[in-house]
């Protein structure tokens, strides 16, 4: 096996997602190599080279690289294929926008989402929402995947690194440009990735009182924040705070899920969280069904009350 793995990066430091997606990688079994493209990204190919499992890493380096474009990028990942048997990047929006050109441009279908390799050419991802498993046999010559990072646990950095290999940039086919990105700071963890996560609903009324409300439980928590499509879409927060089957995908470590129902887009972002707690008034809400510990109670009473005995108690 030969496998080639797409590094997720901002040209300073590599994604989170990346590590998950050499361990999916590594339980494909063979020779990883990890491409980094970018602009001035020579300390992520550092990075990269110290991860346990990659073989080596190629570094392509030119302006037009620097903010991700798929078009290029699928281009130059094109010209990396031969003698490859597998392509792999995160199932992220960088990975979603990426692979499916990647394997329009080598004529073979992409199977998403990947959450367990069962042998090198048979996948399991999910269906219907997270519903359900579907095991998915390539019998393609090079099978092009995303990984859900949350799936697989992240591989180790080690002491010896691999070698670092410059390649020639392949030319921008301006086919697309970027316009401007939007940058916010938070001193809140980044949800993708963060050990506890706290997410509201429509239950929460408003902008003012989802923060006024979730604000310091999280704070308290050292969670990030998450919400539901219906909060999104109700202007409480912005959508990047969205989890869900067309949000984020989060499994930390403890979920709390306060005035969310539970509708099956919602469910599928976040049922494999290692412990999930529930606050919702409505005692049928589908939310109780995935909770791990559940609590039937006015969430505007329940959580300033949890919040005093998490000061009181430590």
């Amino acid at each position: 096996m030969n496998i080639l793995v797409i590094a997720e990066h901002d040209n300073h430091a590599l994604r989170p997602a990346t590590a998950p997606t050499i361990a999916a990688a590594r339980a494909i079994g063979g020779e990883v190599t990890l491409l980094v493209a970018g602009h001035d990204c020579a300390a992520v190919a550092q990075q990269g080279a110290s991860l346990d499992g990659v073989a080596r890493v190629l570094v392509a380096d030119a302006p037009h690289y620097e903010h991700e474009l798929a078009e290029n990028l699928a281009a130059l990942v094109l010209t990396l294929t031969e003698g490859r048997t597998h392509v792999l990047a995160p199932a992220t929006t960088f990975g979603r926008n990426l692979m499916p050109r990647v394997a329009a441009l080598l004529g073979v279908a992409q199977i998403g989402d990947v959450v367990e390799v069962c042998t090198p050419d048979t996948f399991v991802r999910p269906i219907y929402a997270g519903n359900a498993l579907e095991s998915v046999r390539s019998l393609d010559a090079v099978r092009v995947l995303t990984v859900r990072p949350t799936a697989f646990e992240a591989v180790a950095r080690v002491t010896a690194n691999a070698p670092v290999e410059a390649i020639a940039a392949g030319p921008d086919l301006a086919l697309s440009r970027f316009v401007s990105r939007e940058l916010t700071r938070s001193e809140r963890p980044e949800l993708g990735s963060a050990r506890v996560v706290v997410s509201g609903g429509r239950g929460l009324g408003s902008a003012e009182r989802f923060e006024a409300v979730l604000g310091p439980l999280a704070e308290r928590l050292g969670a990030a924040l998450g919400a539901s499509r219906a909060a999104v879409d109700a202007g409480y927060v912005p959508n990047d705070l969205q989890v869900g089957q067309t949000g984020k995908i989060v499994a930390p470590e403890l979920y709390v899920a306060v005035g969310i129902s539970g509708a099956i887009q919602h469910l599928a972002g976040m049922k494999e969280s290692r412990v999930i707690v529930a606050i919702n008034k409505d005692a049928e809400a589908p939310i109780f069904q995935v909770a791990d510990y559940g609590l039937v109670a006015d969430l505007f009473q329940a959580v300033p009350e949890l919040l005093a005995a998490l000061e009181r108690d430590g």
